[in-house]
């Protein structure tokens, strides 16, 4: 008979030990937000100036009731404080405003986090529109080539996140709302992604309307679920066309029981839109009843969505 203790030890040491990457102070070269620094977001943004060599912020844990809006000329990066820099869990820096579109006078104007700015990255921040029920309100208005968000939170009600024009990569993100939560006419990867509904709607709610235009919104090897506490039977959907020719696909993706089995809803008359669904699993996943899907022999890729250089500027640690 084996010595118990003897096999324990022995299976411990051929079983790899994954260990968290902890980002609990700066990299070098960053202005620092929080205690010993700059007192909030925009006056580390405002030092930054009007320069256009590589930055990076530091930011320090807490909440900072602050609107952003970033167009730096340079490549910027902002990092948020974090034990564990490849989930958004750990997650210790939040941003939030609390501002609806109508209030504000637009989508953009309402966002709590607006960035226009190319080569743009964010790194383990939760950004939050905490309006809620009863209009449009965005947590994030990103617009902008080669913008990277690695581990971020995106919360709202209707319309979270605005991933309004040009080539954005997701990567291992919480995306919070009901109706209309990702939305706008970017070319988007969301790869390994958490989105939470959190009442009756559409998750997505793409702008496109011509052919020639590139975008795409892909999620990938992504999960749905219910926000904690809501009732959610069939009243889910995987998208809607805002334009007439929205296109969007779920691959390798958990759908739950809760996606209705039609799967696509309506919003734009005359709308043909390209909705694909490839290689999904989960209780939600069946397509026999789907309405306005489009077949697909394969899943798409990062090149077609975010174009042949993709490699050179996203973080592929991710």
């Amino acid at each position: 008979m084996y010595n118990l203790k003897f096999l324990s030890i022995l299976l411990a040491s051929l079983v790899p030990v994954v260990s968290a990457v902890a980002r609990t102070s700066a990299p070098a070269g960053c202005l620092i937000v929080g205690s010993g620094g700059y007192a909030t977001i925009n006056a580390a943004l405002t030092a930054l100036g009007s320069g256009t060599a590589t930055a990076c912020i530091f930011i320090k844990p807490g909440t900072y009731n602050e609107q952003l809006y970033i167009q730096y000329k340079g490549p910027l990066t902002l990092y948020g404080y974090t034990t564990d820099t490849g989930y958004y869990q750990n997650n210790q820096v939040f941003v939030t405003n609390t501002l609806s579109s109508p209030a504000a006078g637009g989508l953009d104007a309402s966002s709590t986090l607006k960035v226009t700015s190319n080569d743009f990255k964010a790194y383990n921040i939760d950004f939050t529109n905490g309006y809620g029920y009863g209009a449009q309100a965005v947590a994030v208005t990103a617009t902008g080539l080669r913008q990277g968000f690695y581990a971020c939170s995106f919360v709202g009600y209707q319309d979270t996140l605005y991933a309004k024009a040009g080539v954005q990569y997701y990567s291992n993100c919480r995306i919070e709302g009901a109706v209309d939560y990702v939305f706008g006419d970017a070319s988007a990867w969301f790869g390994e992604c958490t989105l939470v509904q959190a009442g009756g709607g559409a998750i997505t709610a793409s702008s496109r309307e011509t052919s020639s235009d590139p975008a795409w919104y892909a999620f990938d090897h992504c999960k749905i679920v219910g926000k904690s506490g809501v009732t959610l039977t069939n009243n889910g959907y995987l998208g809607r066309p805002w334009r007439v020719l929205a296109r969007v696909i779920f691959q390798y993706s958990t759908l739950p029981g809760f996606i209705n089995p039609a799967g696509w809803t309506t919003l734009a008359a005359g709308a043909t839109p390209l909705f694909y669904e490839y290689g999904n699993t989960g209780a939600g996943a069946g397509t026999s009843s789907r309405q306005y899907l489009s077949s697909i022999a394969a899943a798409v890729t990062k090149t077609t969505v975010l174009g042949s250089d993709w490699k050179s500027w996203t973080d592929n640690t991710y």
